[in-house]
């Protein structure tokens, strides 16, 4: 069972995880868990299972120095054995594992390089590659100049579909970007992408699709009859939200279809979705897709063929339910739909029976309990379920799930956690802005007990914020694990906004950013004070994008936190519209343009509160971040700084985007916020200082 910790007049939820057998696990966890600790943990990214079940293909992505970043290898593990076996060994960011119908070989994608060869498959460049369940050398299915960008394989197992791009020149000024191309322009150079077949019998290859389009997901019809794929008319990443549609090809006639056209969106909530997760029934007669959004609810599609052109219709979901976009699965060979739904801090397995014609079945949990999936899987008969799920005590391992609340354990992928003192994980409630209810997941040291006293507490705070902190044991570099073993509490709020709390919670946030979501946080650390949690006299905060932003409003409300800590923060929203490679995230929360609602964006921004800031901050950015650019962070560190002289520090990571990669830059961001929160919070109390107006 988790550990789940009750204090009186806490509102825990206490939870009921589902039975998995621990029989091999350390009695005794006496292993203090430290900075290095992070860099053991493997992580499984995704899995495959075999035609038959016998096998589950899984990549399992680590830290192996003296690399710098982490890398991907193939595993595979027997399910009536459980013996599992590592397939690849090269540095190449090995992926996206499929089986072949009779489960002989497995498919993935891979960057092999050999020295000094510079000719495919080994220069680096992403191809098609396939193993044995069994082992051996990697054997290279694909050689193509430049590399592959998607691939699928065909049913029946003798076609492999992929795509590869070609850089087009496309605009008045043609000749003067042709001249001078090493510059980088905005728009005018294209690469489009091509589909083409490979015969795995002959290993010929032929071009099936070049229609200038940009391919950013591709799937094939079981009976190859037709091509899926979600385009969008550039590489812009701008040009996803709100363009991105579903194309299908007909093989037979050569004509391409727009399934979601400007029709089609006319009634969403937002003209800034985009499409992802395509998955083909086995019956060939259905294609299933989501369309996400920042700030509204995700949603199912369904297109469904019965002779001539498809029929498109949004399929229901329950309402406190929050879809995973792009996480579709038929089960089998049925048209039992499932997907990864996000409610109360878990992510489990749910399954829309029956979507036929106009009508769909019951949605049913198939993976009940307190369990967070990241990724599930089934053979072709449908059963049984495999999922890659983390509980409280511990990360990511497989699954078989054969009922709603059993689960055999296939994997032990990271056994030294078992000896870990981990922290004590428990779901807290309290009430928010305007007296609705909030729920966050509490951390607290290892050996914490009823009626030891308050402690120094952290707010973490997470990022989307059209996301979730998810009540699982999750060691990284924002805080979580790291910071319940150095002595703190540390709160995660699924503030409003958030997912798996409804429709009407995540909406709320809408319009009252830097408002109605840093109530629920201050109410939240309201509530830990008043149970005798956290000590009102060393209060930190930390969060990073969303988090590091609100971060940022949080500190120019209160002087309550004593220390804080920015990461890929913003401070103005007018700067975040501009600069963002994802604007429509900006126009969605402040209902408009800036030209349009100039006073939303100004009450949403932190910049012009910036001078009642009196909390020493630590402020983290990438050097290279598209999305939450570098100048809002150079810009607070400037204010606080040069001009409110508030005990600040900027740490800017080289090379870096949006996440930080590299084994040094995460344990710099790791250490400098040990060492903030430790100067600040760990020594003796001082004064508190009024809430300034």
């Amino acid at each position: 069972m988790p550990r789940v910790f009750l204090i009186p007049t806490v509102l825990t939820f206490v939870m009921a995880i589902a039975s998995v057998s621990y029989a091999d696990r350390p009695v005794k966890r006496d292993h203090d868990v430290t900075v290095d600790d992070y860099f053991t943990i493997g992580v499984i990214t995704g899995c495959a299972v075999s035609p038959d079940g016998r096998y589950v293909a899984y990549a399992e992505t680590r830290w192996e120095p003296p690399a710098k970043k982490r890398n991907t290898d193939l595993w595979v593990v027997e399910c009536s054995t459980k013996a599992v076996r590592r397939l690849t060994f090269d540095r190449a960011a090995d992926g996206s594992p499929r089986w072949s119908p009779d489960g002989r070989f497995i498919y993935f994608t891979s960057n092999r390089k050999r020295y000094p060869d510079a000719d495919p498959p080994y220069d680096g460049k992403k191809q098609v590659w396939r193993t044995s369940p069994a082992g051996g050398a990697p054997f290279p299915v694909t050689r193509v100049s430049g590399g592959i960008g998607l691939f699928d394989l065909s049913r029946d197992g003798q076609t492999l579909y992929y795509t590869v791009l070609s850089e087009e020149v496309d605009d008045e000024w043609k000749s003067l970007r042709e001249k001078y191309e090493d510059l980088e322009y905005g728009h005018g150079v294209t690469g489009f992408s091509q589909v083409w077949k490979l015969g795995l019998a002959n290993w010929r290859a032929k071009k099936l699709i070049d229609d200038r389009r940009v391919i950013r997901e591709m799937v094939v019809s079981p009976d190859e009859t037709r091509v899926a794929m979600i385009t969008t008319p550039n590489e812009e990443l701008i040009t996803n939200e709100g363009r991105s549609r579903v194309d299908v090809y007909d093989v037979t006639t050569k004509d391409t279809w727009t399934q979601t056209d400007e029709k089609w969106r006319a009634d969403h909530p937002s003209p800034y979705g985009w499409l992802e997760g395509l998955s083909w029934s086995a019956d060939s007669g259905a294609l299933a897709f989501t369309i996400s959004y920042d700030g509204y609810q995700s949603e199912v599609y369904v297109a469904q063929w019965a002779g001539g052109q498809p029929t498109i219709r949004k399929l229901e979901r329950p309402e406190s339910v929050s879809v995973a976009g792009g996480s579709l699965e038929w089960r089998g060979r049925s048209r039992d739909l499932c997907f990864l739904g996000e409610e109360r801090a878990r992510r489990r397995v749910y399954c829309i029976e029956d979507v036929r014609g106009p009508g769909q079945g019951d949605t049913k949990t198939l993976t009940s309990g307190d369990v967070v999936v990241t990724s599930f899987g089934y053979c072709d008969s449908g059963e049984p379920l495999v999922a890659v799920l983390g509980t409280t005590e511990h990360p990511r391992d497989l699954f078989l799930v054969p009922e709603p609340d059993r689960y055999e354990r296939l994997t032990r992928v990271n056994p030294q956690v078992d000896a870990w003192k981990l922290p004590q994980i428990s779901l807290v409630r309290w009430k928010g802005a305007d007296g609705d209810e909030v729920e966050g997941v509490l951390e607290l040291p290892p050996d914490y007990k009823p009626g030891d006293g308050p402690l120094p507490m952290i707010v973490e705070i997470h990022g989307g914020p059209t996301a979730a902190t998810l009540c699982s044991l999750r060691f990284w570099i924002y805080g979580r694990t790291l910071m319940a073993a150095k002595g703190y509490a540390l709160l995660s709020p699924n503030y409003r906004g958030s997912t798996g709390y409804g429709d009407r919670f995540m909406t709320g946030l809408i319009g009252h950013e830097n408002d109605i979501e840093v109530r629920d946080i201050l109410t939240g650390v309201d509530a830990m004070i008043e149970r005798g949690i956290a000590d009102p006299e060393r209060l930190g905060v930390m969060g990073w994008s969303n988090g590091g932003f609100l971060t940022n409003c949080l500190i120019t409300r209160t002087e309550r936190f004593k220390a804080a800590s920015s990461g890929a923060g913003l401070i103005d929203l007018v700067m975040h519209w501009s600069t963002e490679d994802t604007p429509g995230h900006v126009i969605n929360y402040m209902q408009g343009l800036p030209w349009k609602v100039p006073e939303a964006y100004r009450a949403g921004s932190p910049l012009y509160n910036l001078h009642k800031v009196r909390t020493p901050t630590l402020i983290h950015v990438g050097e290279h971040d598209a999305r939450h650019t570098p100048t809002h962070s150079r810009a607070l560190y400037r204010a606080l700084r040069h001009y409110l002289k508030v005990p600040t520090e900027l740490v800017v990571y080289p090379d870096e985007g949006h996440v930080l990669t590299t084994y040094e830059h995460r344990k710099a961001k790791m250490e400098w916020d040990l060492a903030w929160f430790e100067r600040y919070l760990q020594s003796e109390p001082r004064p508190q200082t009024e809430t300034r107006p």
